[in-house]
């Protein structure tokens, strides 16, 4: 029996899509999800929220972002619920998107996106030198803090919902978990 050549997609593919759907490109593939629940849209506005609150205190001009492209290579463009790119870094890398990798990508998990945000985009955020990874579990209510170490990940801080979630790359930055799940 024949089976049909799988296509791998690419950058030009994927800026092909209409603007808003639903997809990231992960290791050539085009992947789908559905648009996120209240829930994590709950969440994804009290994390910037702290961030921009946090800058603004700090007068540090940082870019931040939800949900925008990130193209991290021909095969690879993601969508992180939040990221971070420093001053230093923003006027070379923030155009039309993010085009290399942010300093700070945070993913929120759900059923439909948890294998490729702990599996797949973990791998390659580490390799392309994302300084400090955190991942929201919302269901467990709890977070994961990841720090690049020699262009290795290593899991700092894992917080529970009465905790803090203490940025690294950030220094004073922390994320009360009590509010993200409120």
């Amino acid at each position: 029996m024949l089976t049909a050549e799988k296509k791998k997609y690419t950058v030009d593919d994927y800026m092909m899509l209409e603007e808003g759907a639903p997809f990231q490109l992960v290791e050539n593939e085009l992947i789908m999800s559905p648009s996120p629940n209240a829930i994590h849209q709950a969440i994804v506005a009290r994390l910037s929220q702290m961030i921009l609150n946090f800058l603004d205190d700090k007068q540090n001009n940082g870019y931040i972002a939800v949900s925008m492209d990130v193209v991290l290579d021909e095969s690879n463009v993601f969508q992180p619920d939040v990221l971070f790119v420093s001053p230093e870094r923003a006027v070379e890398i923030v155009k039309d998107r993010v085009e290399g990798a942010p300093d700070l990508a945070i993913e929120i998990l759900s059923p439909s996106n948890a294998y490729y945000d702990l599996r797949k985009k973990k791998e390659i955020y580490e390799k392309y030198g994302v300084k400090e990874y955190v991942i929201i579990d919302p269901i467990a209510q709890n977070a994961d803090l990841y720090v690049l170490k020699d262009g290795v990940y290593s899991l700092h801080q894992k917080a529970e919902k009465a905790e803090k979630l203490n940025s690294v790359l950030l220094p004073g930055l922390s994320f009360d978990l009590s509010k993200i799940f409120a």
